[in-house]
């Protein structure tokens, strides 16, 4: 009766306390805001995806490095990195290949990952998550190549880089 007596509407604080706890207030104005602190809590929060890098027992060198570049990219944007190694028919009979390519990729990554899962077998395929460091360092000119900006007409094909044509000289009629 009070609530409306003064326009305003009874709200339940506390369902769960005994006696329930109940306030006399404007309910659309206090939900609106309780929306608002919300949403901006949530505004702040991070998001951490899992990336995954795949590698095989046989990768070369330069498939290594690749990937390796990838999984250091993800880990200096704040995601974590599932690193596994794939083993098919009889090269399961080599898993220490697997650790070691998975425990390599640690020990390369170690400026800007921890070990967060060690290698584990997880039937056809060894898993190993790497997680990012607080305070991973920036790499600045790496992550950013730019190509360079070439002068203007500089770089052009013969086709596209056409000189005026010279008149030819007209014949004299007879």
């Amino acid at each position: 009766m009070i609530a409306e007596e003064k326009g305003l509407d009874l709200v339940e604080i506390a369902a769960t306390a005994t006696p329930p706890v109940c306030r006399i207030m404007n309910s659309g104005k206090f939900f609106y805001q309780q929306a608002k602190r919300e949403g901006e809590a949530r505004k702040h929060q991070k998001h951490i995806q899992v990336k995954e890098v795949k590698f095989r027992p046989k990768i070369d060198e330069h498939d290594f490095q690749f990937k390796k570049r990838n999984a250091e990219r993800f880990l200096l944007d704040g995601n974590k990195v599932k690193s596994t190694v794939i083993f098919r028919g009889r090269e399961m009979a080599h898993n220490e290949i697997g650790r070691r390519i998975l425990q390599r990729l640690a020990a390369e990554l170690t400026e800007a990952a921890n070990i967060e899962v060690p290698p584990r077998q997880e039937g056809m395929t060894m898993v190993q998550i790497l997680s990012p460091k607080k305070e991973a360092p920036k790499k600045e000119a790496a992550t950013t190549r730019e190509r360079p900006k070439k002068a203007a007409g500089a770089g052009k094909s013969a086709r596209t880089a056409r000189t005026p044509a010279v008149a030819a000289p007209a014949k004299e009629e007879e």
